[in-house]
C-alpha cells in the first residue's frame, strides 16, 4: 500500500448541490400534490436520491489529521488538508492522527554482550507519514510500534557492554551513539507501517537487582585499577623528566644512587598517602 491523494472539492459545493437537489425534490412533490400528476414524482425521487448521495460525500478533516477513503472495500486515496471537503460519495472514512506521539517502553530485563543481566527502558517519539500503510499494512499500528520498539531495544542492548573502561562503546558511556543506533534500528522496522521515528532515548539503565551489588564492587575495582594505571603512567613520565633534568644540569649519579632516587620518587608519587620525609644527618661518631 502507498498513500495517494483522493479526489476532493470544497465542501461548499456539496452544500449548494444538496440545497439544489432538495429544492427540486420539494418542488416536484409540491406540484405532484397540487396538480396530481404522477410524472412529477420522477424528478422528486431523483432529487431526493441525489441529495442523499451529495450528503454522503461530505467529509471534515481536523488539523494534523488524515482520513483514508475506501469505496466498497477499495482504497481510493487519503485527504490530509484540514477543512470541509466533498469527496467520492458512499466512501468509508477512517481517521489517522498525524501528530507526534510518545511510546514509553516497559523496563526490559536483557543480557548485555558480556552476559550480565541489566534493566533497560526507552522512550520513542514517532508519527504517521503514510496513512495507507499505517491502516492497511499492519494490524493496529500502535501495538506494532510497541512490540517492534521492545524488540529493537533488546537487540541493541545485547550488542554492547553495560560499562567499559577500555576503548569501545558501552551503554552507559555512549548514550548518544546507542540512541542513534536505536533510531536507525526502529526506522528499519517501522517503515513498513508508514511511520517515522523522530527520536529514541534510554530512560532507564541499571544492573538487575540480583547482581547489582557484585557489579558495583566490580565497577569500583575497575575504576581503581584504571586510576592507578593513569597515576603510574604519569609517575613514570615525571621520574624520567627529573632524571633527565638532573643529568642535564651536570650532576653525576651512579647507578645505585639513580635507582634509589627513582625508587623514592615512585613511592612518593604513586602512594595514596602523603610522603614522610626522612633527613639523613650522618653519624655523630
Amino acid at each position: 500500500m502507498k498513500e495517494t491523494n483522493a479526489w476532493k472539492l470544497n465542501g461548499v459545493v456539496a452544500i449548494l448541490l444538496f440545497l439544489i437537489f432538495v429544492g427540486i425534490a420539494a418542488g416536484s412533490f409540491y406540484l405532484l400534490d397540487s396538480e396530481n400528476q404522477p410524472l412529477y414524482a420522477i424528478p422528486g425521487i431523483l432529487g431526493a436520491i441525489l441529495a442523499v448521495i451529495t450528503l454522503s460525500s461530505i467529509k471534515v478533516v481536523q488539523p494534523n489529521q488524515a482520513i483514508t477513503l475506501t469505496f466498497f472495500g477499495r482504497y481510493i486515496g487519503s485527504v490530509r488538508e484540514a477543512g470541509f471537503w466533498m469527496t467520492v460519495p458512499f466512501t468509508t472514512a477512517k481517521k489517522v492522527s498525524l501528530r507526534m506521539r510518545n511510546f514509553n517502553s516497559a523496563k526490559l530485563k536483557v543480557n548485555d554482550i558480556n552476559g550480565n543481566p541489566i534493566e533497560i527502558a526507552a522512550v520513542v517519539v514517532f508519527r504517521v507519514i503514510d496513512s495507507a500503510k499505517a491502516l492497511f499494512d499492519v494490524d493496529k499500528y500502535e501495538v506494532f510500534v510497541e512490540i517492534q520498539s521492545e524488540t529493537a531495544l533488546r537487540h541493541v542492548a545485547t550488542k554492547y557492554p553495560y560499562d567499559n573502561f577500555d576503548d569501545g562503546y558501552s551503554l552507559r558511556g555512549n548514550s548518544e551513539e546507542v540512541a542513534a543506533e536505536l533510531v536507525n534500528e526502529l526506522q528499519q522496522r517501522l517503515t513498513v507501517a508508514g511511520l517515522e521515528v523522530i527520536e529514541a532515548r534510554l530512560t532507564h539503565l541499571a544492573y538487575s537487582a540480583e547482581i547489582a551489588a557484585a557489579m558495583l564492587q566490580r565497577q569500583q575495582a575497575d575504576a581503581i585499577v584504571a586510576a592507578r594505571q593513569t597515576i603510574v603512567d604519569g609517575a613514570i613520565g615525571m621520574v624520567k623528566m627529573v632524571v633527565a633534568d638532573i643529568e642535564a644540569s651536570g650532576i653525576a649519579l651512579d647507578e645505585e644512587r639513580k635507582a634509589a632516587m627513582i625508587n623514592n620518587l615512585m613511592v612518593a608519587i604513586v602512594s595514596d598517602r602523603s610522603a614522610t620525609p626522612v633527613i639523613n644527618t650522618g653519624s655523630l661518631y
